[in-house]
């Protein structure tokens, strides 16, 4: 088993985690009510690294790797994230991995189907739709109406979690749609589940490693 340095910050909210090769995590994971508030990822990520390397008793030397939330999620929460673990990695002579923030969304939902959600603002969700761990359906951009219609043609009533769901809530509940209680944990991108899925995950040179943005980013550039 590998020693990981994990990060994310597909939403508002950023996590940090160091998963020891004994199996020994330690984690700073934000509460729930976190995600509601005004993002702070630069400010926030790097003591969060610091924090936990140092609760792990570990250096950059006894990494085996860095794990990386790379979305999608927050444009500029990706790219700060995604950047600051190239930067890292880059330094310190390690590889990336790179984890579906979506997937790690999912691991911390407790029920057979998962549905994780993201909010991309616009109007819209990121999610995607998980039985157990298997993947059912890709990750996807699009509105809360279009997802119930999607969901109830298929007949699945799963699970949703995530600072999205909390934002649809009353939309996803009316049409049968449970949605995790609002100071769940399951709301959170845990970077110790961002670290668990990089486990077995193969390394990547940290120049090959992107963000997954899914769609267009709110801003355009100047012609």
């Amino acid at each position: 088993m590998s020693t990981l340095l994990g990060v994310d910050t597909s939403t508002s909210a950023a996590s940090a985690c160091v998963l020891r090769a004994d199996g020994e995590a330690f984690e700073v994971a934000p509460p729930p009510e976190r995600l509601q508030g005004r993002p702070a990822h630069a400010s926030e990520l790097m003591p969060a690294v610091a924090h936990v390397m140092a609760q792990a008793g570990v250096g950059w030397g006894d990494l085996d790797a860095i794990a990386v939330g790379v979305g999608p999620g927050s444009f500029t929460g990706l790219r700060i994230g995604v950047a600051s673990a190239r930067a890292l990695a880059s330094a310190n002579g390690l590889p990336l991995r790179p984890v579906s923030s979506l997937a790690a969304l999912a691991a911390g939902i407790e029920a057979p189907l998962r549905l994780p959600l993201i909010d991309a603002r616009r109007g819209e969700l990121f999610g995607a739709l998980y039985e157990e761990d298997e993947q059912l359906w890709a990750p996807f951009a699009t509105p809360p109406e279009a997802l119930i219609e999607r969901l109830r043609d298929a007949g699945f009533t799963p699970l949703a979690a995530g600072d999205g769901s909390v934002r649809f809530r009353g939309m996803l509940e009316e049409a049968g749609i449970p949605v995790a209680a609002d100071d769940s944990q399951a709301h959170v991108v845990r970077a110790l589940h961002v670290c668990r899925l990089a486990a077995e995950a193969p390394d990547q040179p940290p120049e090959a490693v992107l963000p997954d943005y899914l769609r267009d980013p709110d801003a355009k550039p100047q012609q």
